[in-house]
């Protein structure tokens, strides 16, 4: 899940430190609920110390309950290969990890993993040119270890 819709600045003027917009957390818990509904409840979570992270995924645990996380400025615009190094690392941590962090590593990452599972073009072009805030894409995994793309959900 790519973090929610932040403030356009900080008080310290760090973008490391920027919260969550109103419209953030409206959008963080709109596709919570939509994740809920499909089914999908995460049991570990691996978040950037990002305060619009953070943010994002408190509204997250509001809406699906308490998930136990890592919480790490490793992931704070982490590239693809390092949250796909992440995600392995923590893939026995639970049924169902979700990822709370930033593009364009996180929308690379979900590229790559739908061009692995052999995703149509459709939905890979979309992916491509866009993953707006507060987008959350889900993945299966199949026996061989590939990830099948099971939907996108986004904020409403």
């Amino acid at each position: 899940m790519r973090h929610a819709k932040a403030e356009k600045d900080s008080e310290s003027g760090e973008d490391f430190d920027r919260v969550l917009a109103p419209r953030g957390r409206e959008e963080a818990r709109s596709v919570a609920e939509a994740l809920k509904a499909y089914g999908v409840k995460p049991d570990f979570a691996l978040v950037s110390s990002a305060a619009r992270t953070q943010g994002t995924f408190e509204e997250v645990k509001a809406v699906l309950g308490d998930i136990p996380a890592l919480v790490s400025e490793d992931f704070y615009n982490a590239g693809s290969e390092a949250l796909r190094r992440a995600v392995e690392a923590h893939e026995n941590d639970g049924q169902c990890l979700i990822v709370v962090a930033h593009n364009p590593g996180l929308q690379y990452l979900v590229a790559e993993y739908l061009f692995e599972g052999a995703a149509g073009p459709d939905i890979t072009d979309k992916v491509r040119s866009n993953y707006p805030t507060a987008t959350a894409t889900v993945f299966e995994i199949d026996a061989a270890g590939r990830p099948i793309y099971d939907g996108i959900y986004l904020a409403k």
